[in-house]
């Protein structure tokens, strides 16, 4: 029988239009104003934390109607903006320099829907307003940090190959190695050529020195390398401290784009983008005097160092591992109940450790904690200068030969020991980075750009809903359905999608796919009145109206379909969010306007006796 869909195809439609349907109910739900209190470096939120929050806030009579202890954090939700802005300003005067007080908006998805991972849609900075900054990566630092890499990488290939020197110093834009004998520099110039490419090698015979420089090739590699790297932890560290849906991007040669939509505050996030946290494990001088270096003679291979307590180490120069090979770390306690990190290392820190630690069984190792923190220098290039802080955070014997885990103490509080964890486990920055351009969109921006885009949307939508029903008639109303279930159905997947992101530009994606689910419509609409007028029964119109104009809709869909994925993998930004949406749009368009349209008509009227059909 013509035109008519066996029970199970109509079920399985109606199933797919339901399941878009109840994965887009959270966003009828809008979110809550909230303020997130959460301890910084050694302090965590807890119950008395929230108890004091509480009897803050019902001091100055600021209603509120959720306060929550949740992983170190305390959440509050607000009814309005307004109690919002005051509770901050509040909590920021009587919490003190201990907590960060930042604004937040929380979605509000009942519990029942969250369940089944009901989620909204992820609105971009442009809707939901939040934080953006353009951060600048200290290439100068990442190129001075390979150059000491290199520096213990030549000692060790010299060491191992048992060739004689007497020092391997950076200098300038090299690396400078002075030999005993010309013998030794003989041996170690094809050895380090073999081992190291994109270097120049020059030799001295007269003052047997080798010299190593970096080409052009190499120097843009640790460039690029800084900028991937540092995008990627940054995306990690983001995601590690629960700021959702995060779009961090590269910008030019040493710039990084990052925009936290939802985040009102900015003071939260730079804390968490300007730490630069990482470890070194170094051998202590035993051998040294401790007094002659607080007097300012230390020795050549050797630095001194303190840990919080101004209590003074020396420590050699030489470093056995950096943090750039932890894989993971977490925090614990040891068989005593004092806090721990254990850490896991990949397979060339493993070994690395592995070797440092062999021969050096019974002497004591101390783990250094190192932070880079901006100053308002900047050198010639105009790059940001950087000050490196350093601190001794513990000093242990080697027990035994380490290899790819082990566990570090001396952390403090357990506090301490999760945030630390927590940074090394997100990773350690290649090079340090600083906030050279800072924007804030305001909820309120925001919420007028939703209303807008809203209003655009439903303007379109009704023009063309009257336009169908005048010109088709009744099929002009099974179009119209077919409509609304194409935008519940972009909804629905766009809230499914974990990183998908709905932008400004990304909602006129929207209304462009409904000019465009509206022509597939009228291919099909306009096809049947033809075969009725060339004399054709009702049912063979219908069935022949579809069957001719789908090949035509599916050749036009795809086109634009690979025009919208050329513009999603070279676009950047506003230029993604379209390109997004209108992806999207144009796969449910395709569903709605053939599938979905013709599984109505054909409940309507497939199979009957028709002598007139209302189109």
């Amino acid at each position: 029988m013509l035109n008519k869909y066996p029970l199970w195809k109509t079920l399985m439609v109606a199933l797919i239009v339901a399941i878009g349907a109840l994965y887009a109910t959270p966003n009828l739900f809008p979110d809550d104003y909230a303020v997130q209190v959460s301890g910084l470096r050694g302090v965590e939120a807890n119950a008395a934390t929230l108890d004091t929050i509480k009897a803050n806030l019902e001091r100055e009579n600021i209603e509120f109607f959720s306060l929550v202890l949740d992983k170190g954090q305390v959440l509050t939700r607000f009814k309005t903006a307004e109690a919002q802005l005051k509770a901050r300003d509040i909590l920021d005067d009587n919490l003190g320099k201990q907590y960060s007080v930042a604004l937040n908006l929380t979605p509000a998805t009942p519990t029942w829907l969250s369940g089944i991972g009901g989620t909204p849609m992820k609105l971009g900075l442009d809707l939901s307003g939040g934080v953006s900054f353009l951060m600048e990566v200290n290439m100068k630092e990442a190129i001075n940090k390979a150059k000491l890499g290199m520096v213990a990488d030549f000692r060790g290939d010299l060491r191992n190959e048992r060739i004689r020197y007497r020092s391997v110093k950076e200098s300038g834009d090299g690396i400078v190695v002075k030999f005993r004998k010309i013998e030794d520099l003989e041996q170690a110039q094809p050895l380090l050529k073999k081992r190291y490419r994109n270097i120049l090698l020059n030799t001295d015979e007269d003052t047997l020195t080798l010299t190593a420089q970096m080409t052009e090739v190499k120097l843009k590699e640790i460039r690029e390398y800084a900028l991937q790297q540092n995008i990627t932890i940054i995306r990690n560290r983001v995601n590690e401290l629960g700021v959702a849906e995060p779009l961090v991007q590269r910008q030019g040669k040493k710039h990084i784009v990052i925009e936290l939509p939802g985040v009102q505050d900015t003071a939260k996030a730079k804390e968490i983008l300007n730490a630069t946290a990482t470890i070194e494990f170094r051998l202590v001088d035993t051998e040294g005097d401790i007094g002659a270096a607080l007097n300012g003679r230390v020795p050549a291979s050797s630095i001194l160092l303190t840990d919080k307590d101004g209590k003074p180490s020396l420590l050699k120069k030489r470093i056995m591992l950096t943090g750039d090979h932890i894989t993971d770390a977490k925090s614990g306690f040891d068989e005593y109940s004092r806090p721990q990190v254990n850490i896991s290392l990949d397979s060339a820190g493993g070994s690395k450790m592995s070797n440092g630690t062999k021969s050096n069984i019974g002497k004591p190792m101390a783990t250094v904690f190192i932070e880079y923190k901006p100053t308002e220098k900047r050198d010639v290039e105009g790059n940001i200068i950087f000050e490196k802080v350093q601190e001794v955070i513990s000093v242990a014997t080697i027990q035994s030969r380490l290899g790819k885990s082990f566990r570090i103490t001396g952390a403090g509080s357990q506090a301490e020991a999760h945030n630390l964890a927590l940074l090394l486990r997100a990773g350690a920055l290649i090079a340090p980075i600083t906030i050279v351009e800072e924007r804030t969109v305001g909820p309120t921006l925001g919420a007028e750009n939703v209303q807008l885009g809203f209003q655009a949307i439903m303007m379109g939508f009704a023009l063309v809903f009257v336009f169908m029903i005048i010109y088709y008639r009744a099929f002009g109303i099974v179009a119209n359905f077919a409509l609304g279930a194409n935008l519940v159905l972009i909804v629905g997947v766009m809230s499914m999608i974990p990183g998908a992101t709905l932008t400004l530009p990304g909602m006129a994606g929207i209304v462009l796919t409904v000019g465009m689910a509206v022509d597939a419509n009228v291919l099909i609409f306009e096809r049947i009145r033809e075969e009725i007028r060339e004399g054709k029964t009702i049912q063979q119109a219908i069935h022949q109206g579809y069957e001719a104009a789908f090949s035509t809709i599916i050749d036009a869909n795809i086109t634009t379909l690979i025009a919208a994925l050329i513009l999603f993998a070279v676009g950047t930004g506003p230029v993604k969010g379209f390109a997004v949406t209108l992806s999207i749009g144009i796969i449910t368009s395709m569903f709605t306007s053939v599938v979905g349209s013709r599984t109505i008509v054909n409940a309507l009227w497939g199979g009957k006796h028709l002598k007139k059909l209302s189109i």
